[in-house]
């Protein structure tokens, strides 16, 4: 299921819906955003990258989602931004790999651009449920 950028942002100015599911998440919404961009840049990759970027690239974008799912499982605050934090760390990974591919000519500079932008997006609102879940943890005591 693909989400659009303009459904992300829609949520977000829509009155509050309970968040029922890891898949309500605008972080995890935005995350498969990118996870489905990848995997079609990573498809047009030669062959003899498929075991190589091409798989680096895949691991490290579908870690951002699965982390984010995670950490909206978990109970306590503390955990949920450790599995969080970690999804912004494969973020970041899947950027310095998307500048890899650029610079060997994988990958043309209008869907680097275009991966690079989602990638940008997501980080933002990563980092917004960082800090948004960091705030509920002071205000419950002992989470």
């Amino acid at each position: 299921m693909k989400i659009s950028m303009a459904q992300v942002v829609q949520n977000k100015t829509a009155p509050h819906k309970k968040i029922q599911s890891f898949t309500d998440l605008d972080a995890w919404k935005a995350g498969h955003n990118l996870v489905i961009t990848v995997y079609e840049i990573a498809k047009k990759f030669p062959k003899c990258e498929e075991f190589e970027l091409a798989k680096q690239l895949k691991r490290a974008v579908t870690s951002i989602t699965s982390n984010i799912a995670e950490g909206f499982s978990r109970q306590s605050y503390k955990e949920k931004m450790y599995f969080y934090r970690i999804a912004l760390g494969s973020l970041t990974e899947v950027q310095n790999q998307l500048l890899i591919g650029r610079d060997v000519q994988l990958i043309t500079q209008d869907i680097f651009y275009r991966a690079t932008n989602q990638a940008v997006t997501a980080s933002k609102i990563i980092n917004g449920l960082i800090k948004s879940t960091g705030m509920r943890r002071m205000q419950v005591p002992n989470s």
